[in-house]
């Protein structure tokens, strides 16, 4: 993903040793952040006060004739390897508030100059996650259902893929030949994505007021730290992400399940597959998931809605009926929006509604 906008506040590298300097400067590049360069901390004045973050190396803190430099935050000390006796000593004398270990503590340099380029965090950011309560429920056709509901009322979701055995988003969205990125195509590294990347670099649909963008997973097998970046990075952003999970959670999926604010579970009121999302519903509630019961019917022999919410174990959020149109549309290979006031559209508000709004995560 190239030819990325960078931010036009540059970080502070304090560096006398080359070594260290190389490594920090790759993990800036990583992060898209621009960074200025001085040798010592003297030098270093001129910067120290402005500079949204600031990296010294261990060898410009343990000069012999220290420089008398503000108190202020983000200042942080990065060495090769475990730090020499008296670092610490020295890092803490001029303000810094962590001591790094390269490459042990990459992570958590790397986090530092991404929300450089992220900014601060911004309210609204959400998490959903859907699985279907036995196999061809409609999980992805209700996970899209909500993203298009959302890009409708303004906003901009992220419909994730984190399923490598469906069919994935692109099939079901009719844009198998987008030429944009999916899954095979992205680079996390240290579980760290930029989002204004992200979006330059995947499909987007309009949609009313808003579009929605998907990452498909083209049976690729996204790593945990992989599926974290990308709903971290959005979640921050304070986007709203669906994520489409399989029914059986691996490493990945159980990652997004892990910080879903709300899982949905679409099962079809029948009576096998309510034996089956019982099981489903164990899985996210293992993963510490809020989790709620999407009926889809019609109920012709199995039970009611009710009654299925009662059998799995879980508060039922809402019930919709199939859709004949819909089904002809999916069988041509066209997604049709879900019409407004349809049941599928009535059943993406209410999983809308039952989100938590969050407070942003500095």
């Amino acid at each position: 993903m190239g030819g990325i906008p960078v931010t036009g506040n540059r970080a502070l590298v304090v560096a006398a040793d080359a070594v260290v300097l190389d490594e920090v400067l790759r993990l800036a590049a990583v992060a898209n952040c621009e960074t200025e360069c001085v040798p010592d901390l003297f030098a270093a004045r001129a910067r120290w006060k402005e500079a949204p973050l600031v990296l010294v190396d261990e060898a410009a803190v343990t000069e012999d004739d220290p420089v008398e430099l503000p108190r202020r935050k983000g200042v942080l000390v990065v060495c090769k390897g475990p730090p020499e006796p008296g670092t610490w000593q020295r890092a803490f004398a001029v303000g810094a508030q962590q001591v790094h270990s390269l490459p042990d503590d990459e992570t958590a340099v790397l986090k530092a100059f991404a929300e450089i380029v992220d900014g601060p965090a911004r309210p609204g950011g959400r998490v959903l996650a859907v699985l279907g309560g036995r196999g061809g429920a409609g999980a992805s056709v209700f996970a899209a259902g909500v993203a298009t509901v959302a890009a409708r009322a303004g906003e901009h979701p992220l419909l994730i893929d984190c399923d490598p055995l469906g069919g994935g988003l692109d099939l079901l969205l009719g844009a198998e030949n987008h030429g944009q990125s999916r899954w095979s195509d992205l680079r996390v590294d240290s579980g760290r994505v930029l989002l204004s990347a992200l979006d330059e670099a995947l499909p987007r649909r309009e949609c009313g007021a808003g579009w929605f963008s998907w990452l498909s997973a083209d049976g690729s097998r996204p790593s945990g730290d992989a599926i974290a970046g990308v709903v971290e990075s959005a979640r921050r952003a304070g986007r709203l992400v669906v994520c489409d999970l399989p029914r059986h959670l691996g490493d990945g999926s159980a990652e997004a399940a892990a910080r879903a604010d709300l899982a949905v579970v679409v099962v079809p009121l029948e009576h096998r597959a309510c034996s089956a999302a019982k099981h489903v519903v164990a899985l996210l509630r293992s993963a510490g998931a809020d989790t709620r019961i999407v009926a889809q019917g019609p109920a012709h022999t199995g039970p009611t809605a009710t009654e299925a919410a009662t059998r799995i174990g879980a508060p039922l959020l809402a019930e919709y009926r199939r859709e004949s149109r819909l089904t002809r549309s999916l069988a041509r290979g066209t997604y049709p929006p879900p019409r407004r006031r349809s049941p599928l559209h009535s059943a993406a508000v209410a999983a809308l509604t039952a989100l938590p709004r969050q407070e942003p995560t500095p």
